[in-house]
């Protein structure tokens, strides 16, 4: 009996924690829309552009407002101000986001040496926005649409996992022409150099890359709305 007690308390806990977030859902959002745009707006309008990770702490860092913002949609209140939303979303990718690329590509294309290489690293990071806003622009979508927040979160995070997979990586390995052949090596993959200590070798970007899509896969099929409902009915049931 000893050894079911621990167990039984520390069910209860987390299913009292569950229910709560459930009972408050229409605010909990801002939990992490606040560091969402704290920290995009630290990455974005305050630190240096950065092409390359210096180290785990530095990827966690970069990678964390995708994460947050991937809470956040999950968490927004069910079709509440969803068409504004989402034609909002459209305004800000063309007003925004593409005329952004377009003044960063114009100078990158004027450079030349040193000067180049610096204002590429601008353009990468403004990729990079775009690409984390293309993915929760598609879960604002969905959560709009009715979905509802663990099949968003699920569907989030596996996005994730495929954006730092290093499936671009591969696939611009694979279609550029190289003008002495394809490298034996990814040395512009930073997000993968920092896991693996140097350069990754084709093969081993490879296995980074199903790894990650076999991760993305099992977070799409975990149970974790028949969870939650279990949760918030066991708490019900205990509280009644």
């Amino acid at each position: 009996m000893t050894s079911v007690r621990p167990t039984r308390r520390g069910t209860a806990r987390a299913d009292a924690w569950i229910a709560a977030a459930h009972r408050n859902r229409n605010w909990l959002w801002l939990v992490s829309g606040v560091p969402t745009a704290v920290l995009a707006g630290l990455i974005m309008l305050v630190l240096p552009p950065q092409q390359t990770l210096g180290d785990l702490a530095d990827w966690a860092f970069r990678l964390s407002p995708f994460v947050f913002g991937v809470v956040t949609v999950a968490l927004l209140p069910l079709r509440r101000f969803g068409p504004p939303l989402l034609l909002a979303a459209v305004v800000f990718y063309m007003g925004v986001l593409d005329t952004g690329l377009v003044l960063r590509i114009l100078p990158f294309g004027a450079a030349s040496g040193d000067q180049q290489d610096l204002l590429f690293q601008t353009i990468y990071q403004w990729i990079l926005l775009t690409v984390t806003f293309v993915v929760l622009f598609a879960l604002l979508g969905y959560r709009m649409g009715g979905a509802r927040t663990t099949s968003v979160l699920k569907l989030g995070l596996a996005s994730v996992l495929v954006v730092i997979s290093g499936l671009n990586d591969l696939t611009f390995w694979l279609t550029y022409d190289w003008p002495d052949g394809p490298p034996s090596h990814l040395h512009y993959a930073s997000h993968i150099i920092v896991f693996t200590g140097g350069p990754p070798s084709i093969a081993t970007a490879v296995v980074f890359m199903v790894i990650h899509l076999a991760l993305a896969v099992a977070v799409l099929s975990l149970p974790l709305g028949r969870y939650v409902d279990q949760a918030v009915a066991r708490h019900r049931k205990h509280t009644a």
